[in-house]
């Protein structure tokens, strides 16, 4: 429910910013598992300089503040988020080359960036041709495939603070490790990352990647909203291994499935909820657990109201 201390930050926004502001808005219809209830307010800016004014105001507010990059890696809860998101999908989308280093604004398209790596004629990022998301977001997460991560071929990344302060932070400063990095509890923005990539052969590099997504069609619910694999690759096992070992593919709670395509996935088949994600997500835990031992542990960022 938006009180009035929310509509009050609503009309600065609308008188100070021209970008898209939202009223409970749903946010099932921006993110990549069609699952999620709603916001208070979404904010949907379309620069830096746009959020930097966004941020500038909200800070002044002292209102709940959620960050969002296009909803390709997160579940959102069925009573939505209060206070305020900011969903940075929309803007960030700029390139530029300088010598051995590749800089992308951080709302580029991680596949799209992997093509434009190959383009210039760059190796490295070929793990990265068929994940969903963000540039930015997948250094967020440290996202990898392939025997390939993002910590690999990171340089640095520019980030803007929750007041809408900027500065550089090296490869070094982010802290990465699996599926982690020191961005997740920093409350820093990724603006812009550059990446530092060796020169290699187009031809190969290319064929590489058309493996690659030829991997992933054939083996991944590509056609089925999902939030990519569920859980956390556990140390000596594959995840999606131990569950179709333990016969749990095709398993369903109330409208989410374990992919019978994948079982490393849970998808969406209709009218799922995140209530339906959360129990499967705990009885394959449990079922993994008391099967072989193992801990499995989501991937997915859960955010929202409990």
């Amino acid at each position: 429910m938006v009180n009035k201390e929310l509509l009050n930050l609503v009309e600065q926004l609308n008188s100070s910013v021209s970008c898209s502001v939202r009223l409970n808005e749903l946010m099932s219809g921006h993110t990549s598992f069609k699952i999620g209830g709603p916001a208070d307010v979404l904010v949907l800016p379309e620069s830096a300089e746009q959020l930097k004014e966004v941020l500038h105001i909200i800070s002044r507010a002292e209102v709940p503040l959620t960050l969002l990059g296009n909803g390709s890696n997160v579940l959102v809860r069925d009573k939505g988020i209060r206070g305020v998101v900011i969903k940075l999908g929309n803007m960030l989308r700029d390139f530029y080359e300088n010598d051995d280093l590749l800089t992308f604004g951080a709302g580029y398209s991680l596949a799209l960036a992997s093509h434009k790596v190959m383009e210039c004629g760059r190796t490295g990022m070929e793990f990265a041709v068929g994940i969903p998301g963000s540039i930015g977001g997948a250094v967020y997460m440290n996202a990898g495939a392939y025997d390939g991560e993002m910590q690999n071929i990171v340089h640095s990344v520019k980030v803007m603070d929750r007041q809408g302060n900027e500065q550089a932070l090296t490869a070094s400063e982010l802290g990465f490790s699996y599926r982690k990095t020191n961005l997740q509890n920093s409350g820093f923005i990724v603006t812009e990352v550059t990446l530092q990539v060796p020169a290699g052969d187009k031809a190969a590099i290319k064929a590489k990647m058309e493996d690659f997504s030829h991997r992933r069609v054939s083996k991944q619910p590509l056609e089925m909203p999902s939030a990519g694999s569920m859980f956390k690759r556990p140390p000596g096992h594959f995840a999606g291994t131990l569950i179709d070992q333990a016969g749990l593919k095709g398993y369903t709670v109330g409208g989410a499935q374990i992919s019978t395509k994948h079982a490393g996935f849970v998808v969406n088949a209709g009218g799922a909820t995140a209530a339906d994600v959360l129990q499967l997500i705990s009885d394959v835990q449990t079922k993994i657990k008391a099967g072989v031992g193992v801990e499995l542990q989501p991937e997915v960022l859960v955010i929202g109201e409990e």
